[in-house]
């Protein structure tokens, strides 16, 4: 009888027994994402998502589960544990969950060896809209509707493990979706860059801008910003631009800050950037970040694992960004694992210990309104001997420009508002100027101990409120 086992039963019946051996979290968490490739003589083979995976289960698991298995196959079998090929290359949150199934992924509607390759996870549904990134998710939900008619090109900018390229890849899976031969083509600035060189030096421009030009629908590029004084790449990407805008075609560009602000960028292309639509992703606020982490919950199929008074401490304390999240979901997981030990704020509060910001006598952080944006002008006027209007006005003279960056950098920092909102609460000004503002801030503060004193302070004030 367990002779006619195949490796999926085998190891189904295996998995059984050991949960009455080794803790729930450790089976949900290493063996569940785990399948069966192989049954061969004495070992029954078993692909992991990723190689930690396999040197975790090899080191904590093996031994015990080779003893199951001897009662399910009858006779002595070795458990082996092997990195699943198909899952190599996945992105390191999808170590949680399988993969989707060949029938499930994108059809590009062309053969690009070249081209990099579309994370099958990056798509609208698992995309979670919040204040900070709603502009964008919104202008890049017309542009999968109409590409080549409304927003083009579309450009978001933003800091790094926000979202940018997750919503760039939305846009070209929702486009697939609809018309599997739309031709894609998704690349990094670098790669471009490298295959000008590689063209140039291999005397093969004509197949590098027939293939650019002429043989693409929707035209994905990452990190723009890398093309920054690099002149005759600069010139082969103007040109590429050209011929896919007037062939209507759609441009998806992402970058860390909006066109103007990259330097070395030629004015040209500048402009071209900013054709179609500009749009920033901001910093999440709490209740982002606690739907962010909850899609993440049940994406990845933890809510047995992970109760929500954890995410939402995690959230309390962890702001930076969405990758940080996700880090910290990871790494939280690894160590109930190594601990044996339930997951509960208390475990969190230790294993993300360095992440957490935690008062003095060690209480975590009370949570608490934030100041509005016109009580920031109002602090911030005081302290410099300014008036609210002042900073609100079209004025530039020093004694009012300094206070002013002052409170648009308080008012990113704190409040976390989009740079659009910010530019309209200081007499309309553009975005690009309230990003010089917070730059200028953050130099200044590293290098002007009174003047850092001085932020600080304004910021303790609002924070008191």
């Amino acid at each position: 009888m367990s002779l006619q086992l195949t490796a999926q039963e085998a190891w189904k019946r295996i998995l059984e027994s050991a949960q009455g051996e080794l803790p729930d979290h450790a089976v949900r968490t290493w063996l569940e994402p785990t399948e069966a490739i192989a049954l061969d003589e004495g070992r029954l083979i078993v692909g992991a998502p990723d190689q930690f995976a396999v040197e975790w289960n090899e080191t904590k698991h093996a031994q015990i589960l080779s003893k199951l298995a001897e009662p399910v196959l009858g006779r002595t079998t070795a458990v082996v544990f092997r990195v699943q090929e198909d899952r190599q290359k996945r992105p390191q949150m999808d170590f949680f969950v399988a993969p989707l199934s060949d029938s499930e992924g994108l059809a590009s509607g062309r053969d690009d060896s070249q081209a990099q390759p579309l994370n099958e996870r990056y798509s609208f549904d698992t995309f979670v809209i919040g204040k900070s990134n709603e502009l964008a998710a919104a202008a890049a939900h017309a542009v999968a509707e109409a590409p080549g008619k409304t927003y083009n090109p579309l450009f978001i900018y933003g800091s790094t493990g926000l979202g940018k390229t997750h919503l760039m890849q939305a846009i070209a899976h929702s486009v697939s979706k609809r018309d599997p031969t739309t031709r894609i083509l998704y690349v990094g600035a670098e790669q471009f860059i490298n295959e000008v060189i590689e063209s140039i030096h291999g005397r093969t421009m004509p197949e590098f801008r027939r293939r650019y030009r002429s043989e693409v629908d929707l035209f994905l590029v990452d990190d723009v910003h890398f093309l920054e004084g690099k002149e005759m790449t600069q010139e082969e990407f103007f040109h590429t631009f050209n011929a896919l805008y007037e062939g209507n075609k759609q441009i998806v560009l992402t970058s860390d800050r909006p066109p103007k602000e990259i330097p070395g960028l030629e004015a040209r292309l500048v402009s071209r950037f900013e054709w179609g639509m500009v749009a920033d992703i901001g910093q999440p606020d709490l209740e982002h970040r606690i739907a962010i982490l909850r899609k993440k919950q049940e994406q990845d199929h933890l809510e047995l694992t992970i109760p929500d008074d954890v995410l939402r401490f995690i959230a309390e304390h962890v702001r930076s960004n969405v990758r940080e999240l996700e880090g910290c979901i990871i790494k939280l997981l690894l160590y109930a694992s190594l601990k044996h030990r339930e997951i509960t704020t208390d475990l969190a509060r230790e294993a993300l210990s360095d992440k957490i910001r935690e008062s003095e006598d060690g209480a975590e952080p009370p949570l608490q309104a934030m100041p509005t944006i016109g009580r920031v002008q109002e602090v911030v006027a005081r302290r410099w001997g300014v008036t609210p209007e002042g900073l609100r006005s079209k004025a530039r003279i020093k004694t009012l420009t300094v206070p002013r960056q002052v409170a648009m950098y308080l008012a990113r920092e704190l409040l976390q508002m989009q740079l659009v909102e910010i530019g309209h609460a200081f007499g309309g000004r553009d975005h690009s100027t309230v990003i010089h503002s917070v730059d200028k801030v953050h130099k200044l503060m590293s290098r002007d101990r009174h003047y850092r004193e001085r932020v600080e302070q304004a910021r303790q004030e609002l924070l008191a409120q």
